[in-house]
């Protein structure tokens, strides 16, 4: 395959093209070649060592770097505040940014000596109160220099900082950490290139700077005349000399441009490919630290039994054999406990209560206000509002990092700069504990999830599981008391999620506060929970156990999930007046006019290729649309124009036998007492 932007073999670029961009380049390269070629090599170090020279060059690396300083403690929070914050006028001061980037240096010069001189707009009361005068004075020429580069280091940062995805940020946050502690902490470190690169251009800028310098600061030997300066002053007197310092200041621009390999605007750190695992290194990491998770708790009886039992087998064997990832309510006789209260408004609305060590799964389709919900209760969204109590503190006035809400996205955000280790400690360092000692901690939480020998590494050094046990030992060592998890499992593979969804169930059920997991698995969803909540549109629909939801599902959704046949409509004498046309008779359906939901399991739909005689109430003619394997059996889904489209489940020697394939026409029939009708 070839990369995209590498011409093929055999391809040529138009001519109307190729001519126009050749002659720019010759356009370009003419005015160096001219440099390189008028100057007397000869005569160079002498032209360089003149004291004159030697003089400019010094003070132009002093102006320079005091610009370059200036527009770092200026132009950061600047780039941060243009990137980061909404505010009125965003676009004018975007623009006033820019605006020395495309000005006539000499007018920019005018317009600071018009607000800086002794007779502009604070010039008089500068030198008044202060004793301050800028024009003639090297501080003016470091005034000009930064006024015109400093354009560079924000532009440059604030792309940066918009290619930076704001989970990280979010997720620090939510660990405990300020908003100035997560600025320096992993903003900046994960914006490092565009850091840099902006730096360098502001400070090639800077040194370069002319225009404005000689306008407002003047041309002072030893005081303001920086080398530009001096190549303008010999050039009526020594062109030769003149041509050897431009050379300098070229070699220098050519030099940071070299460096910088065209990264104008940074990359951020998390935008770095992740390797591929080494060579038999386990995706859930017990080649590693030597634990085997694959015993019966995988996929006996615990995996499906519901959660009560699956928890508390996972909870018994773990304590019983000693077992290192036993939870920390083993270990502590009385733990902390923190109960949930939330009174959710805005887009998504409702009330959830749970008492401590409640697992609660929150499921709905997409756009449903899950995440919403999450981000109302780390109080992330102006979408929702959440009045929150945890225990017996009302946080709801709370920033995000003094709610003890920890919060898990899908795919972890694990810190790209940081180790496994130091990546699980933030939370602790954040809150103030020391650095031995919340490392002490860390690494334990590593040990308990299996993945303590791999403390050293960096996410882009671990796999999609064992990010995920970092990510979660991460959120526990934190020591939070709402512990919020935004699809954690959905990045990985069935085998590693199994695994991790094991190890979880085992720590939460140590966990002493509450725990949302938002999930589209109905696997997690009845493994994990103690609850599941559904939501659509904003809207609690149903929050009841998972047999509950299981056996009589309130969402067409939910119930689809579960891979069953919803269908809505309302209740009549015999069954249910589909919504989507026909009816379907049913036993014992609530009051008529009641809405209601059908439930049919595709196991109980019969397919025939001739109309069914016999006892079936409800018999409708369909057309094969698609077949696809679940384990050892087809579902078939069914269309109709006289009932919903519905799946049913067969063998694949039943689909044989009736000839089964895309288009086919077929009769689908259910029996009565096979509907199951839920009010809504």
């Amino acid at each position: 395959m070839k990369r995209a932007g590498v011409r093929t073999a055999g391809t040529r670029p138009p001519l109307t093209l190729a001519l126009p961009a050749l002659l720019a380049v010759a356009f370009l390269t003419l005015p160096l070649l001219g440099i390189l070629v008028r100057t007397e090599w000869g005569e160079l170090a002498d032209h360089l060592r003149s004291p004159g020279t030697v003089e400019a060059l010094k003070l132009s690396l002093v102006v320079s770097f005091w610009a370059l300083g200036l527009s770092l403690l200026l132009g950061v929070p600047l780039a941060w505040l243009l990137a980061r914050v909404p505010f009125p006028g965003k676009a004018l001061v975007r623009s006033l940014v820019l605006l020395p980037m495309v000005l006539p240096p000499t007018v920019g010069g005018v317009a600071l000596l018009l607000a800086f001189g002794r007779r502009g707009l604070l010039g008089p009361w500068l030198e008044s109160t202060f004793g301050i005068v800028f024009p003639f004075h090297t501080s003016g020429a470091v005034i000009a220099a930064t006024f015109v580069a400093m354009p560079f280091l924000v532009i440059s940062l604030e792309g940066a900082l918009g290619g930076l995805r704001p989970r990280y940020e979010e997720t620090a946050a939510s660990l405990g950490a300020s908003p100035v502690r997560v600025f320096f902490t992993v903003t900046l470190p994960m914006v490092a290139p565009g850091l840099i690169a902006g730096a360098a251009l502001t400070w090639a800028r800077a040194l370069g700077e002319f225009g404005a310098t000689i306008t407002f600061a003047g041309n002072l030997p030893g005081t303001t005349q920086t080398l530009p300066l001096q190549v303008y002053l010999l050039l009526q007197d020594e062109p030769e000399a003149a041509t050897s310092v431009s050379l300098l200041l070229l070699a220098i621009a050519m030099g940071v441009l070299i460096a910088l390999r065209g990264r104008w605007t940074g990359t951020p750190s998390d935008r770095r490919p992740r390797p591929a695992p080494e060579a038999g290194a386990s995706d859930t990491g017990s080649s590693d630290s030597g634990l085997s998770e694959s015993g019966p708790s995988e996929s006996g009886p615990a995996e499906s039994a519901g959660p009560e039992s699956a928890s508390a087998s996972a909870s018994a064997s773990a304590s019983a054999s000693g077992d290192p990832s036993a939870p920390a309510a083993a270990e502590d006789k009385d733990p902390e406990r923190w109960a949930l209260h939330a009174e959710v408004t805005g887009f998504t609305r409702l009330t959830l209560d749970a008492a401590p060590g409640t697992t609660i799964a929150v499921v709905g389709p997409n756009g449903a206000g899950k995440t919403t919900l999450l981000r109302a209760l780390l109080g992330l969204t102006p979408r929702a509002h959440a009045d929150l109590r945890l225990g017996g503190e009302d946080v709801t006035a709370l920033p995000p990092h003094r709610r003890h809400v920890a919060w898990v996205p899908q795919d972890g955000a694990l810190f790209p700069h940081m180790s496994a280790l130091a990546n699980t400690a933030y939370g602790l360092r954040a809150q103030g504990v020391a650095r031995a000692e919340a490392r002490r901690e860390a690494r334990t939480w590593l040990d308990r999830l299996g993945v303590g020998p791999l403390a050293h590494r960096r996410p882009t050094q671990l796999s999609g599981g064992q990010a995920q046990r970092v990510a979660l030992a991460r959120a526990l060592a934190a020591r939070p008391r709402l512990l919020v998890l935004d699809e954690p499992l959905a990045a990985l593979d069935q085998t590693t999620r199994a695994h991790v969804r094991h190890t979880l169930r085992t720590h939460l059920a140590g966990f002493g506060g509450v725990c949302l997991i938002v999930t589209h698995d109905p696997v997690e969803a009845v493994s994990l929970a103690d609850r599941v909540l559904v939501l659509d549109e904003g809207r609690a629909l149903q929050d009841a156990t998972p047999v509950e939801v299981t056996r009589h599902p309130r969402s067409p959704w939910v119930a689809r999930m579960l891979g069953r046949n919803a269908w809505p409509g309302t209740a009549t004498p015999e069954g249910l007046a589909l919504s989507g046309g026909g009816t379907l008779v049913a036993t014992d359906p609530p009051p008529a006019g009641t809405p209601a939901l059908a439930i049919v399991a595709p196991e109980a739909v019969s397919v025939h290729r001739e109309r069914p005689e016999g006892s079936p109430r409800n018999v409708w003619p369909g057309t094969v649309r698609e077949i696809t394997a679940s384990g050892s059996r087809l579902r078939v889904l069914i269309t109709s124009d006289r009932a919903p489209d519905l799946v049913a489940e067969i063998t694949p020697q039943s689909a044989a036998e009736l000839g089964l394939a895309d288009g086919v026409r077929v009769w689908t029939s259910v029996k009565a007492t096979e509907a199951t009708i839920v009010p809504l």
